[in-house]
Parts: structure tokens; C-alpha cells; sequence
């Protein structure tokens, strides 16, 4: 071996362990966009999974996390504290990553909106506000929802102004009968949609918000087997842990499980920090733009062909989410260690 291919060989050996021992270091990420995630953190345990993604993904800036309340007869959170509950959850995920003092944990309304003309009021609704009417930056803002829509719509109602200002992304809504059909035995009411349909009404309805939506034909193709996630989750550290417990406690109140999991709330992330980098866009994911269809009293669309245009996924990428997903809960569980 000549002096010449030598040096290069070993130059190539250093680059290539220094990849594969920390390969966050040779990269330079940059906040590329803000995000306000809206999630039931202590209902269904998949928007703990999807908290966990977005904490890891270093081209986001998570500026807040809401805690958000369930339907009040939900059996798995029963309490007339759901909201608080949420962000007690949420904390969690945040100790977790070691993140208390990166990012807020804000708490929503318990309740549901009364009508689809009274905003709720919190803590929640006066930040979405607050960081929407920001001046001192140029990065997009999306707020990411993947449960009821309560605190998005309340700020919509009470600063009218901030619907230019932000996308909306949300996890919700029933099958469009021209696109997809119901799965069977489907509730007549999609599930996030009737956390509080008042609020449902509003976005829908009466605002000019930029909305991505992602419904529930979609978001049931984040469908994960259980055996990837006893072998890519549960050895990821104390994070890893906690989340495969916190799913597996509550198949554990459930009858007939079988071997998946809907891990519905994932394309939340997959659909902000994991646009391409040229021409930024969920490029792997498609969609269709339809007019936003008008929603009656009982969570129905009803046609309304001067509806503004609203972008509804129809398929997402699950296997660049998922990967991403145990890739990143790896990297942050070796850099632990």
C-alpha cells in the first residue's frame, strides 16, 4: 500500500467512525421552523410518542406544548381534569429528554366550547396568540393537533387577525366518501372531531386558517406491529421505557388487541420536520386539495363548494416517520450512555 492510499484509507476510516459514533456532530441543523403541538397527552398514548419524535428532531423549534382535554366520557381519562393531566403527561415526556428548561408545557381548557361563537379561555390560548402576532421572526409557524381543536379555535374567535399567520395541522376528521370508505363499525363521529365539535365548526367553518388535514383513512396508516416496538422502543432508555409502558397499560384495559398499534398522531411530525430540504414540502406524503367542506352540529361534512381550499393527505409516508422515529430515540439513547 503506497503512502498516498494509505493516508487516504485512514482518513476514510476516521470519517466514517466519527459517523457512525456521534453522527449529529457533522451536521448542522438549523431551526428551518416554530411549532405549538395541541395534544390529549393523557389519552391516547400515541401523541406521547409523537411529543417524544417532534422533542428529537433538531430542525424544529418547539416553541410550546399544550396539554388538551378528551371527551368528558372517554373512559381512558374519566376526570374533570384531563387538561391538567395532559400536561402533567407531557412534563413527563420533557423531564425525560432532559429538555424542563427548553420548552413550556402549557395547560388547556378542560371543557369542550359551549358554542361554535364563544372562545374558551387559558393560559394555552392566550400563547397561541401571543406567538402567532411575533414580528421578530421570519420562520413559518404551524400549530400541530392531534386531538380536539378547543384552544385553536378559542384563538381564532379572539384574534380573528391570526388566521393568515400559521398552518394548521390536524389529526381528525371522518373518511371523504369521494376519496376513501369508513373502516368497519366505525363510530358515526370521528374520535378527535368529537372531542369538541364546536370547535371543529369554527376552523371549519367560520375561518380563513391555511389547514392541512389529516383524516382518519390517513392517519390509520400509522399502523406499527408491537413487535417493532418491543425490539426499537422499549430498550431505548427511560424514554424508551416509558412510552411502551404507557401503551402497553392501556392494551392492557382493552379486550382483542391483536399485534398493531395506530400510532395516529406520528404524521404530525412527519409532515413539519421532515420536509424536504429543497423546495420544502412532505414530498413522500400526497394529498389532495379540496374545498373545505361546512361541519353540521352533529361532526358531519356537509358540501360547500365555496369553501376555501384546505390541503387532506391521503397517504403518508410511514416508513421514512417511523424510521426517523427509531433512529433519533437510538441516537438520543447512545448519546446517554
Amino acid at each position: 500500500m503506497t503512502a498516498k492510499i494509505y493516508i487516504i484509507f485512514i482518513s476514510l476510516m476516521t470519517f466514517t467512525s466519527a459517523i457512525c459514533q456521534s453522527p449529529s456532530e457533522n451536521i448542522s441543523f438549523s431551526k428551518r421552523i416554530r411549532v405549538i403541538t395541541d395534544n390529549d397527552f393523557s389519552g391516547d398514548p400515541d401523541g406521547l410518542f409523537q411529543l417524544t419524535h417532534l422533542l428529537l428532531s433538531p430542525s424544529v423549534e418547539t416553541r410550546g406544548i399544550i396539554g388538551s382535554h378528551i371527551n368528558v366520557k372517554d373512559f381512558i381519562d374519566p376526570s374533570e381534569k384531563q387538561a391538567e393531566n395532559a400536561a402533567q403527561k407531557a412534563k413527563e415526556v420533557v423531564k425525560l429528554l432532559h429538555m424542563e428548561d427548553h420548552v413550556p408545557v402549557l395547560t388547556g381548557s378542560n371543557k369542550a366550547m359551549q358554542n361554535d361563537s364563544t372562545a374558551v379561555k387559558s393560559e394555552a390560548v392566550d400563547f397561541i396568540i401571543k406567538e402567532a402576532l411575533r414580528t421578530d421572526t421570519k420562520q413559518p409557524l404551524y400549530i400541530l393537533c392531534g386531538a380536539g381543536l378547543t384552544e385553536i379555535a378559542s384563538a381564532l374567535l379572539t384574534s380573528p387577525s391570526i388566521a393568515g399567520k400559521f398552518t394548521l395541522i390536524w389529526i381528525g376528521g371522518p373518511e371523504y366518501l369521494t376519496i376513501a370508505f369508513p373502516p368497519p363499525h366505525a363510530s358515526k363521529t370521528e374520535y378527535n372531531l368529537n372531542i369538541d365539535i364546536n370547535a371543529a365548526r369554527v376552523v371549519f367553518n367560520k375561518s380563513a386558517v391555511a389547514l392541512w388535514q389529516v383524516p382518519r383513512d390517513v392517519y390509520r396508516q400509522a399502523v406499527i406491529p408491537l413487535s417493532q416496538l418491543l425490539l426499537n422502543v422499549k430498550p431505548e432508555g427511560e424514554i424508551g421505557d416509558f412510552l411502551f409502558r404507557q401503551l402497553i397499560e392501556l392494551m392492557n384495559r382493552l379486550h382483542n388487541v391483536g399485534e398493531t398499534y395506530i400510532l395516529g398522531d406520528s404524521p404530525l411530525v412527519l409532515l413539519t420536520a421532515l420536509q424536504t430540504y429543497f423546495e420544502p414540502d412532505p414530498a413522500s406524503s400526497f394529498y389532495q386539495r379540496l374545498a373545505a367542506p361546512q361541519i353540521n352540529g352533529q361532526g358531519q361534512y356537509e358540501d360547500n363548494p365555496n369553501g376555501r381550499t384546505i390541503r387532506v393527505y391521503t397517504k403518508i409516508d410511514a416508513s421514512l416517520m417511523f424510521n426517523d422515529f427509531f433512529a433519533k430515540l437510538e441516537l438520543f439513547n447512545r448519546g446517554r450512555k
